[in-house]
């Protein structure tokens, strides 16, 4: 590649990457400022968008994590991840050391709000941008031009930054989190750290899903079992202890 080129590839890669990062941070703020059900709504759209804007970057749907050819393999990984999710989460749930874990006034839902939550608004509004916008595009442009050692490094720090706002009642709003790191300022600058550093590492496991299944409906499987199970435990947990 001529040093022309070379440029034109660097300067097209910041470019795109600064308007998908600049179009997170927006939908983050709106998201925690918003009126109910923004994450909802913006979701699938920013979703599309991202992907439109990455088809346009160059990127194939196998860089996307949406070729038909590894759908099949992203199938079996997504079936093994909820399993796996499922069992760890049960034990967790049932051993007394590890159930404050699940104990989150946030998520202390009626069945029928845990049951549309988990399948509606977790999907919709969390799993799919995220999935197509970290594991997807920016997973794809920066493997593309960089390599899939900083691809990896890049989303999943960006993954983990994400998680900022989304985190900043943790420690109040989390018993087990508020033990650890307790509830006044100190703890909840602690609680956001440790949030963005867990996301970051989870980042990087899903990268690496994203890499051996060839498919984002793997690392969405993961995606929504971590989030949508552990909601629906949470809730059940606290139908249970409140009734």
């Amino acid at each position: 590649m001529s040093s022309g080129n070379l440029h034109l590839s660097r300067r097209r890669l910041a470019l795109v990457l600064g308007a998908v990062v600049v179009i997170l941070a927006a939908v983050n703020v709106a998201n925690r400022f918003g009126p109910p059900g923004t994450g909802l709504v913006a979701g699938p759209l920013v979703a599309l968008v991202l992907v439109l804007l990455g088809r346009r970057a160059g990127l194939t749907w196998h860089d996307l994590g949406l070729s038909r050819s590894t759908l099949l393999p992203g199938l079996k990984w997504a079936i093994g991840s909820v399993a796996v999710v499922a069992v760890v989460y049960a034990i967790g749930a049932a051993v007394p050391f590890t159930r404050p874990a699940f104990q989150d006034v946030r998520y202390h839902l009626h069945l029928s709000a845990a049951l549309l939550t988990a399948f509606v608004v977790v999907p919709l509004g969390t799993v799919l941008l995220e999935e197509v916008a970290f594991r997807g595009v920016l997973l794809g442009l920066v493997n593309r031009h960089r390599g899939a050692v900083w691809a990896s490094v890049t989303s999943s720090v960006l993954f983990g930054l994400w998680h900022i706002l989304p985190s900043l009642r943790l420690n109040s709003a989390n018993e087990a989190v508020g033990s650890a790191f307790g509830t006044g300022v100190t703890g909840q600058f602690l609680a956001v750290a440790g949030a963005v550093g867990f996301t970051a590492l989870a980042g990087l496991l899903l990268c690496e899903l994203r890499r051996r299944s060839g498919s984002l409906l793997a690392t969405a499987a993961l995606h929504w079992a971590t989030n949508g199970l552990g909601l629906l435990i949470t809730a059940g947990l606290a139908t249970v202890r409140f009734s």
